[in-house]
């Protein structure tokens, strides 16, 4: 996620307020979503945002959130509740004619799921797992539609670029019983197509003619579109995504450089529009390699009867492989900054929020966690 805080970084240098709202999960603390505290070196202060409200990692209903560090009970939908807040610092920075960037970022759907029983009430043919899980989804539609009625409403949405899409692919079917990748091979967590492959939605109504697209493109890409917009320089940069500007204008199929995945230095992707290459593996010489166009599903290998396409493809991908570890050491930051890996950790393994645990342990999202603190103490 480290293009989300060259972003807000840079737009903040640009005279850009900016601020994040939700899901914050970039400081190594598991668990269901706690508030953030306000000197986390790994903070959205620390990242670029003027203004935030977030938790560690997921949450659901009647969240308890943090504002920069400020702890703060909310009533309602999550996805409502965030959408809400977020509106209201564009309100303010479009009365004081600021230009804004902001990110939302839904702690829906996830587990355990939770939802209001109205917006469970479509779904009372399916489990009741699968009933909240397709609730916290109506939710997250009706917030977005609030923010885009919202934008209209000040005046703003002709020029206002929304970005819309998932972070991972969708759930097993253990997980709710119902198939949330399409027929698609894996799902959240594995290299699969039902773990990468998420739809995504811009809107530019000044600048963009409504139109579907297949051209393939990622979060990555996200940093280098937003740079070449503002016009600003990339040269200092190592990106691997590349700027979808001309994606805007014009109707493209094939991606010009390819797109890349790295999953906990275990597990290398890449796809090169039609063709993907992975090692499952990355400390064995071991590739698999699929026509996506042919074999969305992934179900033939096609590595060995492709030898010189996977031979190829596997230079690029080891040339990748070669690149996550200079940025893992720091080699492709400018002189000064060090990347220091944080720990991965439960929240109530951390000595910063040993004075909270009571106030956590007697809300209904936290108490189940007890016993494993209890644990963790022995």
């Amino acid at each position: 996620n480290s293009f989300f805080q060259h972003t807000s970084t840079f737009l903040q240098n640009e005279g850009y307020k900016t601020g994040h709202f939700g899901k914050w999960h970039l400081d190594g603390l598991r668990g269901p979503g706690v508030p953030v505290l306000k000197d986390d070196p790994h903070s959205p202060g620390f990242f670029g945002f003027d203004e935030w409200l977030t938790v560690t990692n997921f949450f659901d209903l009647n969240p308890l959130m943090g504002r920069k560090g400020k702890f703060i009970e909310f009533k309602g939908d999550s996805s409502e509740i965030i959408v809400d807040q977020d509106l209201q610092f564009i309100e303010l920075q479009n009365k004081e004619n600021k230009p804004f960037f902001t990110v939302i970022w839904y702690g829906s759907p996830h587990s355990p799921f939770m939802a209001s029983e109205k917006d469970k009430l479509p779904f009372s043919s399916l489990s009741k797992k699968a009933q909240a899980h397709h609730g916290e989804i109506v939710a997250i539609d009706r917030s977005i539609g609030t923010l885009r009625e919202s934008l209209r409403q000040m005046g703003i949405a002709d020029n206002t670029l929304i970005w819309f899409n998932s972070d991972n692919g969708g759930l097993s079917t253990k997980s709710t019983g119902i198939d949330s990748v399409g027929g698609l091979r894996g799902y959240k967590g594995t290299h699969w197509e039902g773990g990468l492959r998420v739809p995504a939605i811009i809107e530019w109504p000044s600048k963009i003619k409504a139109k579907i697209t297949d051209y393939p493109a990622g979060c990555i890409d996200i940093l280098p579109t937003i740079l070449d917009l503002l016009n600003l320089s990339k040269d200092e940069l190592k990106l691997d995504g590349i700027s979808l500007l001309p994606l805007f204008e014009q109707d493209l199929k094939k991606r010009s450089e390819p797109l890349v995945f790295h999953f906990e230095e275990k597990t290398s992707v890449l796809i090169d529009n039609d063709y993907k290459i992975i090692q499952p593996n990355i400390a064995k010489e071991s590739y698999l390699l699929y026509n996506l166009k042919e074999d969305p599903t992934e179900k033939v290998d096609v590595f060995d009867s492709n030898s010189e396409l996977g031979k190829g493809l596997k230079k690029q991908l080891n040339d990748f492989n070669i690149s996550v570890l200079a940025s893992i050491k720091g080699d492709d930051y400018p002189k000064g900054i060090q990347h220091k890996p944080t720990q991965r950790k439960f929240w109530y393994e951390s000595k910063d929020y040993e004075t909270y645990l009571n106030l956590f342990w007697d809300r209904p999202e936290y108490k189940s966690w007890k016993a494993k603190y209890e644990k963790f103490k022995k």
